[in-house]
This record gives C-alpha cells, structure tokens and sequence, in this order.
C-alpha cells in the first residue's frame, strides 16, 4: 500500500532529477529530444510528495516500447499509455515511489498542459503556497489512500490548469 506523505520542498529534488535524466538520456539517445523536470517537485517551495515526475519527448512514441527492458534494469516499472492515449509511463519504486516518467510524442496536447502548470506556479509562489496547503490536507486526511488524495486534489489541479493556459497565452 502506498503511503501518502507530503513533505516540505526539498532542495535535492533538482539534483536527483538531474541524475535521473543522465541515466535516461543514455537509454533513449537519439529517441529521446528533450527532458522536463514537471510536478510538484520542479517548483521551488512547493509541498510535494517525494515523486520526482519527468516528461520526455521523443520523436516516435511507438519506438519507446523497444526500451522496456532496459528501463527495467534501472528500477522503472513500464505502465504502457497508463490512462492517457498517446503516452508512455514509467513508475519507479513500487510502494515506495521515486520517480514518475511520462513519455509523450513531439506535437502532443499534454506536453504544453504539463509545462503551463509547472510555470505558472513558478511564477505565482502564492498561489504554489495554496496548492501546498491543499496537498498536505489532503494528506493527512488520506493517509493510505492515494486514490482518495489524487480525487481530493483534482478540482484544485483542474483550476490550476485552466488559469496557468490563461497565463501562458498573454
């Protein structure tokens, strides 16, 4: 069972996503065309469950299937499209997550949607501060259960979303 924990930012988060990417980039190579730290944990300040989340982008979706295995010798779980068509998923950490991968193709709707939300909460600490707050409720109220916390946070995340696309536009 996944236990829901909401930590304070953490300085290292950077770090170890910049570590991670090093690892994938030498699985994926040339596949791979550019690499974001996204979530919770690539904003400065914000809470965030100790999830290092990436999103790749690559040039052909299809091809990254070929790379399962080796991303299971580094620990990655292959999700297949996990909910989203048009994606890739990787988990890494069972139980205990570290780190998400989500893999989208050059050109797809979700990569612009992810790289909204991230900015604009880098842009509006307030407002980073409020989804925090939200996250660590939602945490204590939902202790192990991380469907309930995901449904929990949902309405706030959609908000979010809708004003950050605004934001991006002007």
């Amino acid at each position: 069972m996944r236990k829901v924990e909401v930590l304070s930012y953490q300085t290292m988060w950077p770090s170890l996503y910049e570590k991670e990417v090093k690892k994938l980039k030498t699985i994926f190579g040339t596949l791979c065309m550019d690499i974001h730290h996204i979530g919770s944990t690539a904003v400065n300040g914000l809470k965030a469950k100790p999830v290092i989340d990436m999103m790749m982008i690559v040039s052909i979706l299809n091809d990254v299937d070929r790379f399962n295995s080796s991303m299971e010798s580094i620990g990655y779980e292959p999700m297949g499209e996990n909910g989203i068509v048009g994606r890739r998923f990787f988990q890494k950490g069972g139980d205990d997550r570290t780190h998400h991968l989500h893999i989208f193709e050059q050109g797809n709707e979700h990569i612009n949607r992810h790289l909204a939300f991230r900015n604009y909460l880098r842009a509006t600490p307030e407002e980073a501060k409020q989804y925090g707050q939200v996250k660590q409720m939602l945490s204590k109220q939902f202790p192990q259960d991380i469907a309930s916390y995901i449904k929990g946070k949902e309405n706030v995340v959609k908000e979010i979303e809708r004003r950050a696309l605004i934001w991006q536009k002007n």
